[in-house]
């Protein structure tokens, strides 16, 4: 079985941080906040997962303010679910080298009030920034995390992964784990962000190792729904930022370009495109930019679009007709339910048309494929079997469902996380 989307560093990463994706209100996690502050080593950094200020009784993220009180002496950052954004106190912000209103990489920023001052909220670039200031443990604990990660997925009956947006350390530790005999996954296939794909492949070459390859490059052409920067062709009901149709990550030239970088290495492109507006600019770079058009690529070896929660109607035959796989993460419907509703009413019956890939041409396995995105969310696969079937979580009524007609068969499923 193929776990088609996940992130095996950051998993093995997050099996060792406390998680806060349970949380019902602020008052919740902040109390985990103040627990972990009495029981950390002083000046050692307070990491957390999984966040979900949205579904929180307060509906935001906890101030500046109320982090520097709970944790008043030592630096501490929280990660959303979707790894878009996160949180921080003075100190983690002071250790970053961030400054509040601060504009970091291509689009992230450090929010500031009114009065200039930082709030704590992170987005993109400067939440990783921060995240990533922490003190990095050491190559043998690190190791020791990519194995669990990956015998994690094995226990779920997984035999294959693929990592989107493969860092270079991240490919190092797979094939030394398959050279000490360690890796208990059948195959890994890395993409490496485009940015440093040339490079990565000059090094290691294609077939890095008998059982670790390099099988493209990932890009980003927009954000997440919950932090409403999924590029979309319809407005927000309440845009984040001024941006009412969110916000692009990637310009259609430099899609177009990945593409062409992509097919030059004999590899292919994976992007990362939520919203419909995404979804169409990319399979507009395709193609525009593909020399084989789907039909000539070679075997297991076509562009995808990874994510599309959201794809308008016009698009979804596409796929099929440029021979692109839709790779997509049905499990992310159980938790997005809540925004799609509030910001995205109006385009309820767009989400996840499963129904309507497979009937216009993608067969499950072959241009519909299956993933988690872990340790975004969980990576079992039931909770996508769960979403494509029934369309609402678990304890839902029927009519609570979202897109009730694009709902596939469960056999369906388990052939989108094989590999046909």
């Amino acid at each position: 079985m193929r776990e088609a989307h996940c992130h095996l560093g950051l998993l093995g990463e997050a099996l060792a941080l406390p998680d806060i994706g349970s949380c019902t209100s602020l008052a919740e996690c902040l109390d985990h906040v103040r627990a972990g502050a009495g029981q950390t080593t002083p000046g050692a950094w307070l990491r957390f997962k999984s966040a979900r200020p949205a579904a929180w009784a307060e509906g935001r993220w906890p101030t500046i303010v109320e982090l520097d009180r709970a944790a008043p002496h030592r630096p501490c950052v929280i990660m959303s679910f979707d790894h878009h954004m996160a949180v921080a106190n003075s100190a983690a912000i002071r250790a970053a080298g961030l400054r509040a209103g601060e504009a970091v990489g291509p689009k992230g920023h450090v929010d500031s009030d009114s009065s200039g001052a930082a709030t704590g909220v992170l987005h993109e670039h400067a939440a990783y920034r921060c995240w990533d200031a922490a003190p990095a443990p050491d190559v043998q604990t690190r190791r020791e995390r990519v194995r669990r990660a990956c015998r994690s997925l094995v226990e779920l009956g997984f035999d294959e992964a693929h990592d989107l947006h493969t860092p270079e350390w991240l490919l190092e530790d797979l094939l030394h784990l398959e050279r000490e005999g360690e890796l208990e996954l059948r195959r890994v296939d890395v993409y490496p962000n485009v940015v440093n794909l040339e490079e990565m492949f000059r090094r290691f070459g294609a077939s890095a190792g008998e059982r670790v390859r390099i099988a493209g490059g990932k890009l980003f052409a927009d954000g997440t729904l919950n932090a409403r920067t999924a590029l979309t062709l319809h407005p927000y009901r309440t845009p984040e930022s001024g941006s009412p149709h969110g916000v692009a990550m990637a310009s259609p030239e430099e899609c177009e370009r990945a593409v062409k970088l992509c097919e030059s290495l004999g590899l292919h492109v994976a992007v990362h495109a939520i919203g419909d507006g995404a979804v169409r600019m990319v399979l507009d770079a395709i193609e525009r930019g593909s020399v084989r058009n789907g039909s000539g690529a070679a075997e297991g070896n076509r562009h995808r679009v990874e994510h599309c929660e959201l794809i308008d109607e016009r698009d979804v035959p596409r796929f099929a007709e440029l021979g692109v796989v839709c790779s997509v993460q049905p499990c992310h419907l159980l938790t997005d339910i809540e925004v799609l509703r509030d910001q995205l009413p109006g385009r309820l019956d767009r989400v996840l048309p499963l129904r309507g890939l497979i009937d216009a041409g993608c067969r499950p396995g072959e241009l519909l494929w299956f993933g988690s995105d872990a340790p975004v969310v969980r990576a079992d696969p039931m909770d996508s079997v769960r979403a494509a079937v029934h369309r609402r979580r678990e304890g839902m009524e029927e009519s609570e469902a979202l897109g009730w007609h694009q709902r596939i068969s469960e056999q369906d499923c388990w052939a989108a996380f094989s590999k046909r």
